[in-house]
Order: C-alpha cells, then sequence, then structure tokens
C-alpha cells in the first residue's frame, strides 16, 4: 500500500476536515480491499455509520457514551485499546494483576463451576506511580474500550442531579463491554462521617456502593485514588482487589531508566546507571520517565555536549541527593566529562556551593 494518504488524512485530522478525512480514509480502505480485507471492512464500516448519521461507536458494536441531560456533555470519556507496553511495578503488583487477567480470561470456566471471578480492583498510591497506566494496559490486555469517568474534574458539575449521573454511567458499564475506571474516586467516596462533607456527596456515596455491589461480573472496574485515607471503609469491600501501587524501588527506578533512555542507556556505564537510580529514590515513575525524555531532548539541543554531561545535567534537576558520597560522585562525574568546566559551573548544574564543589573534587 502506498502510505502518502497517511500525512494527508493526519493533516486533515488535526484541521478538523471531516470531509477530507472522509475522502482519505475511503480511499485507504479500497487500497487495502486486497492487502488486508478486514482492516478494509473495518474502515467501510466506520464511514457508513458516518454517513448514516449513526454514531462511530456503532462501527464497534457499542452505543454512544451517557451525557448530562442538562448540559449534554458527555460523562464519560471512552478510549479504544491500545497496545501499552507493561508497567514497569514492583512483582508482588503484577503478580495481582495477572491473576486479575487469568480471572477474566478464564470466566467461563469460573461461571461453570458458579464461582464469581474478580471483576474489579481498587488502585491507590501517590500521584505518578502509574494507577492509570495499569487500568489502560488491562484494558489494552483484554482488548476492551476503557470508559473513564474523572471524578475530581466532573463532581463540581454533577451536584443536585449527581446520583442520576452515576447510574447512567454504570448502566452503560453494565450494556457495553468496556473496562470503567474510576479516577480520583476519593472526589465521591469520602467516609460518611466527614463532618466538612455536603449531603449531596454523602448521598452519592450511597449511590455508588449500591451501584458497585449490583454490578454483575461480566463488568470491570477499576477505581483510583490518591488519598487513600479519605475513603468511606465500605468502598474498600466493594472491590475485589485492593491493590497499592508504591513508589518504584531500585530494581523498577533502574528498569524505568533504561527503558526510557532507550538506544541512549547503551552509551552509558553501569556507573553512571546506578547514580542516576540511587539519586531518583524519591521520585514517582512519572517524574522519572520525564527525566528520561529531558534528557533526550537536551542531546537534540546540544549536539556539541557530550551524553554524559546531558544526562548529569538533566538528572540534577531532578535529583534528591541525601548523602555527600552522592554529592562527591555527582561532582567528580561533571568533573571528569564536562569539557574545561568550572567549579563555578558545576555549583550551577548541581545546586552545590562552590566551596563545597571545590571540596568534593579534591577528595
Amino acid at each position: 500500500m502506498n502510505y502518502e494518504y497517511f500525512p494527508k488524512l493526519l493533516r486533515a485530522a488535526l484541521n478538523n476536515d471531516r470531509k477530507n478525512i472522509e475522502a482519505i480514509a475511503l480511499m485507504i480502505g479500497r487500497k487495502l480491499k486486497k492487502e488486508d480485507p478486514k482492516v478494509s471492512a473495518e474502515i467501510m464500516k466506520i464511514l457508513s455509520c458516518t454517513n448514516a448519521g449513526t454514531d462511530v461507536l456503532r462501527s464497534i458494536d457499542m452505543s454512544p457514551v451517557p451525557v448530562d441531560r442538562e448540559t449534554r456533555s458527555q460523562l464519560v470519556k471512552l478510549e479504544e485499546p491500545l497496545k501499552i507496553e507493561t508497567p514497569v511495578l514492583k512483582e508482588s503488583v503484577m503478580n495481582e494483576l495477572v491473576q486479575f487477567l487469568k480471572e477474566r480470561q478464564l470466566i467461563d470456566k469460573f461461571l461453570e463451576q458458579n464461582i464469581a471471578p474478580s471483576n474489579s480492583i481498587l488502585l491507590y498510591g501517590s500521584p505518578g506511580v502509574g494507577k492509570t497506566l495499569i487500568a489502560k494496559w488491562i484494558s489494552f490486555k483484554l482488548d476492551i474500550p476503557m470508559v473513564t469517568l474523572d471524578l475530581a474534574n466532573s463532581i463540581s458539575s454533577y451536584l443536585g442531579r449527581s446520583g442520576q449521573n452515576v447510574k447512567s454511567i454504570f448502566q452503560y458499564a453494565k450494556e457495553q463491554n468496556v473496562v470503567l475506571f474510576l479516577d480520583e474516586i476519593d472526589a465521591i467516596a469520602k467516609r460518611r462521617d466527614d463532618a466538612t462533607d455536603l449531603g449531596e456527596l454523602k448521598r452519592l456515596v450511597n449511590v455508588l456502593l449500591k451501584e458497585l455491589e449490583d454490578c454483575p461480573v461480566s463488568c470491570v472496574i477499576i477505581g483510583a485514588t490518591n488519598h487513600p485515607e479519605l475513603l468511606d471503609k465500605a468502598i474498600w469491600r466493594r472491590f475485589d482487589r485492593n491493590i497499592c501501587v508504591p513508589m518504584p524501588e531500585g530494581e523498577q527506578r533502574k528498569d524505568l531508566i533504561i527503558r526510557g533512555l532507550g538506544q541512549k542507556a547503551l552509551e552509558l556505564d553501569g556507573v553512571v546507571i546506578q547514580m542516576l537510580v540511587d539519586g531518583t529514590d524519591s521520585l514517582s515513575a512519572a517524574d522519572i520517565c520525564k527525566m528520561c525524555e529531558h534528557i533526550k531532548r537536551r542531546t537534540i539541543l546540544y549536539p556539541n555536549e557530550t551524553l554524559i554531561m546531558s544526562v548529569l545535567t538533566e538528572y540534577c534537576e531532578y535529583a534528591v541527593l541525601n548523602t555527600k558520597e552522592q554529592k562527591v560522585k555527582l561532582c567528580k562525574a561533571l568533573k571528569s566529562n564536562g569539557r574545561k568546566i568550572t567549579v563555578k559551573r558545576i555549583s550551577e548544574i548541581t545546586g552545590i556551593s562552590s566551596s563545597s564543589v571545590d571540596r568534593y573534587l579534591k577528595e
């Protein structure tokens, strides 16, 4: 197939040019008819739904997502399952997730023996540890779309009609084959003894509890919270598995750094990699990934700079150096790899005083 259509399709999509999107998609569908009839048929089905004036979700046998009766805004965001790398997690956490997936894949065998398989997970942990990534990965592994309800961003518009909207969302999840992701569930699932809470929110907790309890095993529900201490005790019992997603330990940080730097990690020796691992013990997985992205960008912005200088300079923006040994190693690494780098410049990069840098370099 000629791939010249793809840049055209991208330009049309980014310009919201629906007419051209449909025309280019039609050409692609026709070109693929012999090469990949399955994909060609799917493209034609999507275009058929569009031309008939029906929601494109019909092309994957799904109903349109529920909307708020008054504002007509969508209550959830729907994402089709996309290939995603396996999250870098502690072994015990990954084992629980794999077991959950096995139960979902063997659901018929469980039901034949009148055993209910797990259908819900509550993920809790600090921001950036990978809770949303886990939900997307489960959606990918089960090959079903994910429907996200961001409770923190939606709660203000729900007050007054929140209960009915939550019921509509759960009804949709029951009727469709989806993963329902309740992000920041603490926004509505707070303890009912919280004296500062509004009465409407307390009623909403009761609605949520009932909906969770009434969900059939065919539904897959994932809740996520950064504040487990705020959750009502009954919420914990409604989820089959309560999984703490911890901050990455040394082994996970190393895996994240090597994966994040890609080919460039192969150009660094083990000492430098270990330095990065040791100095990122207070960072979340998301922060480590961001650090790696900034390192790769810097290598493009400053092509005359050595790779290790780019790595160490960006690392200093993120690292928390708790020991003198870490500071000495960093200063010496910068000195030995920087081209005529001065004590003052090392001080500027690391945030360590010039006098301390000078002392560390002499040790």
